[in-house]
């Protein structure tokens, strides 16, 4: 049996093993794949795995010995899921992996916002806080988070885990889904309606899936609705928000700041309008990339499809 990754470094980069993918059949193993290359590295194999690298129609077509395809993460957009339907292939996705991970950087991008830390660091060791005369001193605004708001786009297990997050920093929730569950509720936690949460959250911090209904859910007019103080943190999806939008409410005062661990075309390039909106921290994707977080990701991976060749295919998308 013949397995392909096409794009393995950014889980890998080369502190895992693959060694239990190995024992499954013969690997080869690629850290990247240029979109010209593609059909020849499948070849005749019956297994793929990506992350990021596309699968279409076309591909599908011209490698007809491909049986599954593993995506390497949650969001499964880079496979025409429907092609693979039509030519009977399995296609299976990480669901649960970056749980704890996304929760916690959601708070590392939030406490940055809040605190400075990084350029107040670099400040002392530029000599600052020796010659400034005092005990201590901040170039920041700096901001406590028991009290506030925190609303959250997509109350799913993410949302959910940094609500609890919030709650332990004395935050109470606001919480919007498309599926809202009134049974999440508690002392601290508010299911509402997407127009009261933007209007009363300090914080706004998504974790909805894209689709075509969340796509742009941030944009100019929810901007509008939310507070000139209020914070703005997305470790989700890029096109979530209209980046356009976003940097123009920036940079005219209309929101206190923005962190993003995503963008609409990842790599970042410098024309989009978040390079250089004030008060926005862009982050290299990175949420989801403890050690731990992506050694889940590779056992569930190679758990999918031991699941799939023993007939029982589990966390299938098509």
């Amino acid at each position: 049996m013949k397995i392909v990754v096409l794009d393995g470094y950014t889980l890998n980069p080369g502190d895992l093993s693959w060694e239990r993918l190995e024992k499954i059949g013969e690997c080869a193993i690629y850290d990247r794949s240029p979109k010209d290359e593609v059909i020849s590295r499948i070849g005749d194999a019956s297994i793929v795995f990506t992350n990021k690298t596309p699968l279409t129609a076309e591909i599908f077509a011209a490698c007809p010995n491909i049986r599954y395809v593993g995506v390497l993460a949650t969001g499964y957009n880079v496979v025409d899921t429907v092609a693979a339907k039509e030519h009977g292939i399995t296609v299976t996705n990480i669901p649960t992996y970056g749980t704890a991970s996304v929760a916690q950087f959601t708070f590392a991008l939030l406490l940055e916002v809040c605190h400075h830390v990084g350029a107040h660091d670099k400040a002392v060791k530029q000599g600052r806080w020796q010659e400034s005369g005092d005990f201590c001193f901040w170039d920041y605004p700096l901001i406590e988070l028991a009290g506030k708001k925190m609303g959250i786009i997509g109350f799913g297990r993410i949302g959910q885990a940094v609500a609890k997050i919030a709650i332990a920093f004395g935050m109470d929730v606001l919480a919007y889904d498309h599926y809202a569950d009134k049974s999440l509720e508690n002392e601290h936690t508010t299911i509402v309606e997407l127009d009261e949460l933007l209007a009363q959250s300090d914080v706004v911090s998504l974790h909805c899936p894209l689709f075509p209904e969340t796509e742009g859910i941030i944009n100019a007019a929810a901007l509008d609705k939310m507070k000139s103080s209020a914070i703005l943190i997305n470790t989700s999806r890029g096109p979530l928000i209209v980046e356009e939008d976003l940097a123009a409410a920036l940079n005219a005062g209309k929101l206190h700041g923005a962190a993003v661990d995503v963008v609409s075309t990842e790599p970042v390039t410098e024309e989009n309008p978040l390079f250089t909106a004030k008060n926005c921290l862009i982050t290299p994707h990175i949420a989801w990339a403890p050690i731990e977080a992506r050694q889940r990701l590779l056992d569930i991976a190679i758990d999918n499809v031991e699941a799939f060749l023993e007939g029982k295919p589990v966390n299938s998308v098509s």
